[in-house]
C-alpha cells in the first residue's frame, strides 16, 4: 500500500514539475477599457520605445482580434476575456438588465448580501455571483492551489469578473473615500499592505495639481482640434480643453470622481499593481500566479471626449509609459524570461456621431423615448393589456407571467413588437426570443446577438442600430456630445490583442481571434483543463516551439 502511495504521489510530483518547469511564474493580463486598435498605430511616433512599441516589437500582435458578441460592453467584456465563452454561456449579458422578479435594473457584479470591507460605503457590495461559469483563473486555483491569483481596477466589474470567484484578493476603487476596497465575499478586511498603500493619499495629492497634456498641444497631431463641439464639458469647465485645473473643478464636482476621469488614476492603478506583486509575493516561486489589471479611466475619458480628442491621446501616451514601468519592474522582480504580458480590450468605441454627420458619413441618434412610449400604447391596444416591462440595452422586456395568466402567445405579442420596431427610422436588425433560441443561424447579427443572449436575463426583442448610431433617451444639445458602445460593428468589437514573454515569438498575427480565445490559450500556458463552459480555442501560433 505504501509503496502505490509513494508511486502516485511520485507521478504527481513529475506532473507538478513539468508545469513548473514550462509556465511562466508570472501572468499579467492588462486590460484597457475603451481601447481602439488603431491606437496603437496611429499614436505609435510618440509612444516610446519601451511601452506598447516594446510588445509590438518583440511579442505576438493579434492583429485581427475580435469580439463575437453583442452587446460589447465592461461586464461582458472581462466575462468573456477570463471566462473563453460569451454571455449566453456565463450570464454576464450587459453591464445592467432588468430584473424580471423585482423589475428593477441590477448591475451585473451587485450583491446586497455581502458588505463593503475597507469603506463605510456601499461600493463594496458585489460578488461574481451573476457569473454562470468559473473563470480560467479559478481552474487555475482549482487545479494548483498554490496558486495566486490578484486583481484590481478602478471599476467594481473590472476587478470582480477577471479574478473569479477564487481570487486571494480582487480589489477595486471607492467613489466616496478614494481608496482601494472590497467585498465581504472575498476577505474580511482589508490586507496592510492595501491598508498602508491607502494612507499614501495619493488621490488627495492628484487633485492639487493641474492636468496638462504631456507634449506641447500643437503636437497632437492625431486628433481633432482641443476645443472640439463633440466633446463634454466636466467639472464645470465652458469649454473641453487644456488645462484641467483639477483643484477649482472639484469646487463643483466630487474629486473623488473627478479622479478617474484623469491620467493620474492610471498612475495609481498601475502603483497598486506593482505593490500587489511585491506584497503577496507574486511569481517568486515555482507556481505559475495571476495578476489581473484592468485601466478604467481610457472608458471614462473616451466617453466623455471621443475616440479623436486630445484628452484621450494624451490618456494613452501617459498609459504607454505605465506600461513601460510596468515591463521594466517586471525584468527586475520577476526576469525577463519567466513572465508572460498582455494587453487587450473589453471593447473598442464609436465616433462621435454628430462629428460623423458633420463629416456627411453614416452615422447619427436614435432618440428612444417617444418610440418606447408609443411601443407600449400599440401593445395594450392589440392585445388588451399593458404588456411592456421596460427596455435595457436594446432589449424589450415583456412581462411574461401576465401574458401566461391571460393566455396570451408570447410568440404573438413578439412578433408584433418585432414588426413595429422593424418599421423605426435607424433600426438595422430585429430579433424575438424564439428565433435566437432556435437552432438555425442565418446571418452574422443573429449569431452575434444570440451569443451574447440570455433567456432569463435578455429581453424577448432585441434589436440593433444601424453603423454609427447612438441611442438616446431624448434630444438635447448634451446629447450630441462625447460617444459610447455596445454594437456588432468593427469599430465597437475590433481590439488589440498583444502578447509577450517566455516563449512568447515576435510576429504578427493577421488571421481573426475572437476574444474567447485568450482564456483558452492561458489555460494552455497553466497547463489545466479548460474551464467551465469554455468554447475558445487556444491561439496556437503563441504555443507553437
Amino acid at each position: 500500500m505504501k509503496s502505490i502511495l509513494f508511486l502516485l504521489a511520485s507521478i504527481v510530483a513529475l506532473n507538478a514539475t513539468a508545469q513548473q518547469q514550462q509556465s511562466p511564474k508570472l501572468v499579467v493580463g492588462i486590460v484597457v477599457d475603451q481601447m481602439c486598435y488603431d491606437y496603437l498605430y496611429r499614436y505609435a511616433d510618440k509612444f516610446s520605445k519601451g511601452g506598447f512599441k516594446r510588445l509590438m516589437k518583440n511579442g505576438a500582435n493579434c492583429r485581427n482580434t475580435h469580439y463575437n458578441y453583442v452587446p460589447t460592453y465592461t461586464g461582458p467584456g472581462h466575462a468573456s476575456i477570463y471566462t473563453g465563452t460569451t454571455p449566453a454561456n456565463h450570464g454576464i449579458v450587459a453591464n445592467d438588465w432588468i430584473d424580471r422578479v423585482s423589475g428593477a435594473s441590477v448591475n451585473c457584479v451587485q450583491d446586497d448580501q455581502m458588505k463593503t470591507v475597507g469603506s463605510t460605503s456601499t461600493g463594496g457590495q458585489c460578488s461574481p455571483h451573476f457569473l454562470k461559469t468559473h473563470t480560467v483563473t479559478d481552474q487555475l486555483k482549482m487545479t494548483y492551489p498554490t496558486a495566486k491569483v490578484i486583481s484590481m481596477s478602478i471599476k467594481d466589474r473590472g476587478a470582480i469578473l477577471p479574478g473569479g470567484h477564487l481570487s486571494d484578493g480582487s480589489y477595486w476603487y471607492d467613489y466616496s473615500s478614494g481608496q482601494f476596497i472590497t467585498s465581504s465575499f472575498f476577505k474580511p478586511d482589508l490586507p496592510s499592505w492595501v491598508k498602508q498603500f491607502n494612507e499614501t493619499n495619493y488621490v488627495k495629492s492628484s487633485m492639487e495639481k493641474t492636468w496638462e497634456p504631456l507634449l506641447p498641444i500643437e503636437q497632437y497631431t492625431e486628433s481633432q482640434p482641443d476645443n472640439s463641439p463633440y466633446e463634454q464639458r466636466i467639472g464645470g469647465k465652458t469649454s473641453p480643453t487644456f488645462p484641467y485645473n483639477l483643484k477649482e473643478m472639484s469646487k463643483v464636482v466630487s474629486p473623488f470622481e473627478l479622479f478617474t476621469v484623469t491620467p493620474f488614476s492610471n498612475t495609481y492603478l498601475a502603483d497598486f499593481a506593482l505593490r500587489s506583486i511585491t506584497a503577496e509575493n507574486l511569481g517568486q516561486d515555482n507556481q505559475t500566479d495571476m495578476l489581473c489589471v484592468s485601466f478604467s479611466t481610457p472608458d471614462i475619458v473616451g466617453h466623455a471626449f471621443g475616440p479623436y480628442s486630445v484628452e484621450i491621446e494624451d490618456v494613452y501616451l501617459r498609459l504607454d509609459l505605465e506600461i513601460e514601468r510596468m515591463l521594466n519592474y517586471l525584468d527586475k522582480e520577476i526576469g525577463k524570461k519567466d513572465y508572460v504580458f498582455f494587453v487587450t480590450a473589453d471593447h473598442a468605441v464609436v465616433p462621435v456621431p454628430q462629428h460623423l454627420v458633420d463629416q456627411k458619413l453614416p452615422g447619427g441618434y436614435f432618440y428612444l423615448n417617444d418610440r418606447l412610449n408609443s411601443l407600449r400604447k400599440s401593445i395594450s391596444q392589440a392585445f388588451g393589456a399593458d404588456l411592456f416591462i421596460g427596455e435595457d440595452n436594446l432589449n424589450i422586456y415583456l412581462d411574461r407571467p401576465k401574458m401566461d395568466s391571460l393566455g396570451i402567445f408570447p410568440r404573438e405579442v413578439q412578433l408584433f413588437v418585432a414588426d413595429v420596431i422593424r418599421n423605426w427610422d435607424g433600426v438595422k436588425a430585429v430579433y424575438t426570443a424564439d428565433e435566437l433560441l432556435s437552432f438555425s443561424v442565418d446571418e452574422e447579427w443573429k449569431d452575434m446577438i444570440k451569443n451574447g443572449y440570455d433567456y432569463k436575463r435578455s429581453g424577448d426583442v432585441i434589436f440593433i442600430l444601424e453603423s454609427g448610431y447612438l441611442p438616446k433617451s431624448v434630444e438635447s444639445e448634451s446629447s450630441k456630445r462625447g460617444t459610447s458602445h455596445g454594437s456588432a460593428f468593427n469599430y465597437d468589437t475590433q481590439v488589440p490583442l498583444l502578447w509577450y514573454g517566455k516563449q512568447i515569438k515576435p510576429q504578427s498575427i493577421h488571421r481573426r481571434v475572437e476574444i474567447t480565445d485568450i482564456a483558452a490559450t492561458l489555460s494552455q500556458l497553466f497547463f489545466i483543463q479548460r474551464n467551465g463552459s469554455m468554447t475558445g480555442q487556444p491561439i496556437i501560433e503563441l504555443l507553437q516551439d
